[in-house]
């Protein structure tokens, strides 16, 4: 469905030289493979993401995108307004490569909304990159590695189809993998870590309870967790039991990463004031734009903590601002989880598959974000489109 731009995009009718000339907004469903389950809640048959493309006076164009999750942080619905309604008479007639004015005005102008604030910053860097030949990770200070450890997220309540699907990832050559844990209760959270220790000695294995424990009995459970020894656990209990998250982190060996926990640099600092845990899941999409996201992971390394490069429910459009982003932040050592574009959406909107061999996300070189948009399979999956 095409709607009209409201507001129109140059109040004034007047658009400067080499200045952001038209914003789109695109509504899109995306169709996934199957079910996952997670602590707070399911994803099942597709995902509703934004989709934001800018157009310059002089012809280059840009692309950012917005994953929110409702049980997570937000509606695709809410985050395409704040961007159609509020943030576009920001964008129209402005000097894109003004990135942190640009930002910072958003900040200001609309409360929340971080996805809509990621996308934006996203769209910008990607025509400042091109229009300066370089890709995004140069312009947020420069790769400091060419390729991420890439791990996948097993979430599906048919144990027996993730089997199958790590005996695939394995053979591609991956070796990190993050169980989601929580949703159906401990044994088969012990049942499904004993299969996979059972049949992989050479994984990297990751637990993930997405808030899915009761305070009461955390520890207990926990203990029985680390008995298969996790590189780390994340967020066991809800964001808001920090009280929880600080002792749960203190009573055990095996290190504690939060995620609803942390979302913007503030939140980062408090919890390394309140040690609620030994790491951080870094998330553009939590925390507004790679240049936060950055700083979050840079609050963590200053204090001895890890970081990790979370996702939410991205095509390959979003997975690229996160790639840059880890391409360029030294702190985050712990890989990535930019998996959703190959293996588990039904299709992408890139031109080209998102960059995985061999078990690794490679950083693209090309300018901007380094791959373009299938303006045709994006039209194929808008439901609504605005400007």
């Amino acid at each position: 469905m095409k709607i009209a731009a409201t507001p129109a995009d140059a109040p004034d009718g007047r658009i400067a030289a080499d200045s952001v000339a038209r914003m789109s907004v695109h509504l899109v469903r995306l169709p996934v493979t199957g079910r996952r389950d997670h602590g707070i809640g399911a994803v099942a048959g597709a995902v509703d993401n934004v989709v934001l493309r800018l157009d310059t006076s002089d012809g280059v164009v840009g692309w950012g995108e917005a994953a929110p999750w409702p049980a997570f942080s937000g509606t695709a619905e809410a985050t395409a307004a704040a961007l159609d309604r509020y943030l576009r008479p920001l964008v129209i007639g402005a000097d894109p490569s003004r990135v942190a004015a640009i930002m910072a005005d958003a900040g200001r102008l609309i409360a929340g909304h971080p996805e809509a604030k990621a996308a934006l910053e996203a769209a910008l860097l990607d025509i400042a990159g091109k229009r300066a030949g370089l890709a995004v990770a140069e312009l947020i200070g420069g790769r400091c590695r060419d390729t991420i450890p890439l791990s996948f997220s097993i979430a599906n309540p048919d144990f027996a189809a993730d089997l199958d699907k790590v005996a695939e990832l394995h053979e591609d050559g991956i070796r990190l993998y993050k169980l989601k844990t929580g949703f159906a209760g401990h044994r088969f959270d012990l049942d499904r870590l004993a299969a996979l220790r059972e049949r992989y000695d050479d994984i990297d294995l990751r637990v993930d309870y997405n808030q899915g424990l009761e305070p009461f009995d955390a520890v207990r459970s926990l203990r029985d967790i680390e008995a298969f020894r996790p590189s780390f656990i994340e967020q066991p209990v809800a964001a808001a039991n920090r009280a929880a998250m600080a002792a749960i982190t203190a009573a055990l060996d095996t290190p504690i990463l939060a995620d609803e926990s942390v979302f913007t640099p503030s939140d980062a600092l408090a919890a390394v004031s309140d040690r609620i845990a030994d790491g951080f899941s870094i998330k553009i999409m939590k925390s507004g734009g790679l240049r936060p996201a950055q700083t979050i992971a840079e609050i963590a390394a200053a204090a001895g903590l890890g970081a990790y490069g979370g996702d939410m429910f991205e095509s390959g459009l979003g997975h690229l601002a996160g790639t840059h982003l880890v391409a360029a932040t030294p702190a985050i050592t712990l890989g990535c989880e930019f998996y959703q574009a190959r293996y588990y959406l039904e299709a992408d909107i890139l031109t080209e598959p998102f960059p995985v061999e061999n078990g690794a996300v490679m950083v693209p070189t090309a300018p901007g974000l380094g791959i373009a948009v299938d303006t045709a399979a994006l039209d194929r999956f808008t439901v609504e489109a605005r400007g």
